[in-house]
């Protein structure tokens, strides 16, 4: 059965070439606490909340887009990575891309329900933010183990 909805296999070098650097970028921003100030642009925005001030709504402010930059960069990259094809995308590797993506939102939601529970506070709107990227993650991770373990341990046919 062939699907539709993945990508040609030229996409997932692509795909690697914006996620490795934009988890690094991401890596350096969570331990810098969000705080760098690499990018500022103006920037069209539908709302935003201000703390101590009035809320805008649908008009252009300069701001720093770093965390924004490095989220799309990351998302792109994962997407790309996690749905192109394999060079042989057979029915295995149709299944496991299947079981690697039911078994990555079951973690993810488990870590989330998780949270919920033991985690308060600004600490939790972290989780929430890192929660955004967890799928993909443990899909990534998971499926490439997978893939390379079976390599290692099946002979090739021929």
């Amino acid at each position: 059965m062939q699907n539709k909805l993945l990508l040609p296999n030229k996409y997932k070098i692509l795909g690697w070439v914006l996620l490795i650097p934009a988890t690094i970028l991401g890596i350096i921003l969570t331990i810098s606490g969000f705080d760098e100030d690499w990018i500022t642009a103006k920037v069209f925005i539908f709302f935003t909340d201000e703390f101590f001030g009035e809320g805008k709504k649908f008009t252009f402010i300069k701001t720093n887009i770093t965390n924004t930059v490095v989220g799309i960069l990351f998302i792109t990259g994962a997407l790309l990575v996690g749905f192109s094809r394999e060079k042989k995308e057979d029915e295995y590797i149709s299944n496991l891309r299947l079981s690697s993506l039911l078994w990555a939102v079951w973690v993810s939601y488990t870590l989330l329900l998780l949270s919920f529970v033991f985690v308060y506070g600004l600490a939790f709107f972290h989780v929430m933010v890192f929660n955004m990227f967890t799928v993909m993650i443990i899909f990534i991770v998971r499926f490439n183990y997978i893939l390379y373990k079976n390599s290692k341990s099946v002979p090739d046919e021929k």
